[in-house]
């Protein structure tokens, strides 16, 4: 389902996510990057002892605080990728696997809603490609996602009451902490062009927007100012050579009488501050690669027919 117009307008939410790989018989054994809000922050690599901070917020952040610097450096070094490891080893028993390479990755962060204050969480392994274990928060246990897995619940031992400080309470505040010093890269926001493009006279009138940051974004076709869902399709945010991004929304118009074309707009939202764009659906601001409007089109039509009518009178 897609959200109201609404509902992207007040939604307002930020995450903390590290995505962490470890693997037999490659290189590197072990690998990690973290994300505030989808942009990469930070990265490291056991193999070649590297910590290494994408934004210079974050450079500025290790380079100001070394007990978090040092924090990173053993979590990547020594912490991670021995549990990486051990439960490698562990799955590859398990599985009669003798050789080969064998990957094991993991998501593990927050996601704090500065509107409501709630906090949500994820941790969740895979194992090969395939998703096999995620813990529950509220009962803080690990549950297998396929009956195979079942016994790797047993064998993993943790510390609730630290998985409870740190989802609860670390997690947010790193959160916050990284949106406070990154704000003026993270909070960026840059508008789009916005465009009606039509292939042909037949086809549908797409809504493209390019040039956009971040890409957190929505768009969506009304009619008389209530979304529609129908004959409407959605391609994904894919994106620019610059950093920003474009995304495109169609509708099908075969159906439309001309008369209620301007009925319909297209809308445009990002996410975080709010950045509207309104676009009526209009024929005379319609970009095309064919020659003719839509009412020449109509004219030559109707000619065609006058032409025909007019051949078999004389025949």
């Amino acid at each position: 389902m897609f959200m109201s117009f609404c509902e992207c307008m007040c939604m307002l939410k930020h995450s903390l996510t590290y995505y962490i790989t470890g693997s037999s018989g490659s290189i590197p054994d072990f690998m990690a990057f973290g994300e505030v809000d989808g942009i990469e922050a930070g990265y490291c690599d056991s193999n070649h002892k590297i910590v290494q901070p994408r934004q210079d917020w974050a450079k500025e952040i290790l380079d100001n605080d070394r007990e978090h610097l040092a924090r990173y450096t053993y979590l990547c070094f020594e912490n991670l990728p021995d549990l990486f490891k051990a439960l490698i080893s562990t799955l590859k028993k398990h599985f009669n696997q003798t050789g080969g390479v064998h990957i094991l990755q993991s998501i593990d962060g927050c996601e704090w809603d500065e509107n409501t204050g709630e906090v949500t969480n994820v941790l969740l392994y895979g194992y090969d490609g395939e998703g096999f274990l995620e813990l529950d928060f509220k009962t803080l246990t690990f549950v297998a996602l396929k009956p195979e897995y079942a016994m790797l619940t047993e064998i993993l031992i943790f510390d609730k009451k630290d998985f409870e400080v740190y989802y609860a309470q670390i997690c947010p505040s790193r959160l916050k902490r990284y949106l406070d010093s990154g704000k003026s890269s993270l909070q960026r926001t840059v508008v789009p062009s916005v465009s009606l493009l039509q292939k042909t006279p037949s086809s549908p009138v797409s809504c493209q927007a390019t040039g956009f940051y971040p890409d957190r974004a929505m768009m969506f076709w009304r009619k008389d100012g209530e979304e529609i869902h129908e004959n409407v399709y959605h391609t994904d945010v894919l994106p620019n050579n610059d950093e920003t991004f474009q995304m495109s929304v169609s509708l099908n118009v075969s159906s439309v009488t001309p008369e209620d074309w301007r009925r319909y707009d297209c809308v445009f939202q990002l996410s975080g501050p709010s950045s509207t764009i309104v676009t009526t659906l209009n024929n005379s601001v319609i970009k095309t690669n064919w020659m003719y409007t839509p009412e020449t089109v109509t004219c030559l039509s109707v000619l065609h027919s006058l032409s025909v009518s007019f051949s078999l009178i004389v025949e």
